[in-house]
């Protein structure tokens, strides 16, 4: 991932690939056989990319305002969620980029938490078939996600359109915060507490520096894997000790 190098989060992680990523794999759905078994997983930038959901959202922006180079926006100009990049890497001069990150954050916030447009999501590479396997462990799944309940709907179709285990409120599960306000990183740590009423927690799989190292600290038992995807822009390291995969395709 092209953004790595200049990352000092992502740079650094024990980045596993091929033989090794498949190997910790493995170890996961290895885990999840053991009665009562949980497996924990994040949904944005862990097991869905929201980079379409991102270019849709600025290329209308481009489209109300009448900039070109931003109604052209595509998936693949995103590298995290850096939208300055963004408008670069769609063709938007860079002395012009400042004009609109007011304006475009207000479209952004308006649109980006709702299901309609969470809809738009694709699968992480290789996420559907892992998610499959892990499902076939008969462990319980259980998403738990910052994403809030206005957003269930659209989750849940975007789970149905790509094939990954849909909640059914009792294998699978999908944990949202009750109101968008809420933050992310208070949501998660409020609900590790709640988690183990639903078995044994043996592996969580997260995106965010701080919530895999909480999740580490609240469940030292369990294989925390982190998605050295991208990440909300924060200096927090990933603690020593905590695998990171790039994504699930040596699964697949």
């Amino acid at each position: 991932m092209k953004h790595h190098a200049n990352d000092p989060v992502l740079a650094a992680v024990d980045l596993r690939t091929g033989a090794d990523a498949r190997a910790l794999l493995q170890q996961v759905l290895d885990r999840c056989g053991a009665p009562h078994a949980v497996a924990v997983f994040d949904l944005d930038s862990t097991l869905l990319d929201n980079k379409t959901r991102q270019a849709r959202i600025m290329a209308e922006y481009g489209e109300r305002h009448g900039v070109a180079a931003l109604a052209r926006s595509r998936a693949e100009h995103w590298e995290g969620w850096d939208y300055r990049v963004a408008m670069r890497n769609a063709g938007l001069p860079p002395d012009q980029v400042e004009a609109h990150v007011e304006p475009y954050r207000a479209l952004w916030r308006e649109l980006f938490f709702t299901s309609e447009y969470c809809r738009l999501d694709t699968p992480v590479r290789g996420s559907v078939a892992y998610m499959q396997a892990v499902r076939e462990t008969g462990a319980r799944i259980c998403y738990v996600t910052g994403r809030h309940e206005a957003m269930r709907a659209g989750s849940e179709d975007c789970f149905a359109q790509h094939g990954l285990p849909e909640p059914d409120g009792d294998r699978v599960q999908l944990w949202m915060k009750p109101t968008l306000e809420e933050h992310d990183d208070d949501y998660k740590a409020r609900v590790h507490a709640d988690l183990p009423g639903l078995g044994t927690v043996v592996a969580v799989f997260d995106n965010e520096p701080m919530h895999v190292n909480d999740y580490r600290r609240s469940f030292p038992e369990a294989l925390v894997v982190h998605l050295a995807t991208d990440h909300s822009m924060r200096d927090t390291l990933v603690d020593p000790g905590i695998p990171s995969i790039a994504d699930f395709g040596s699964w697949s």
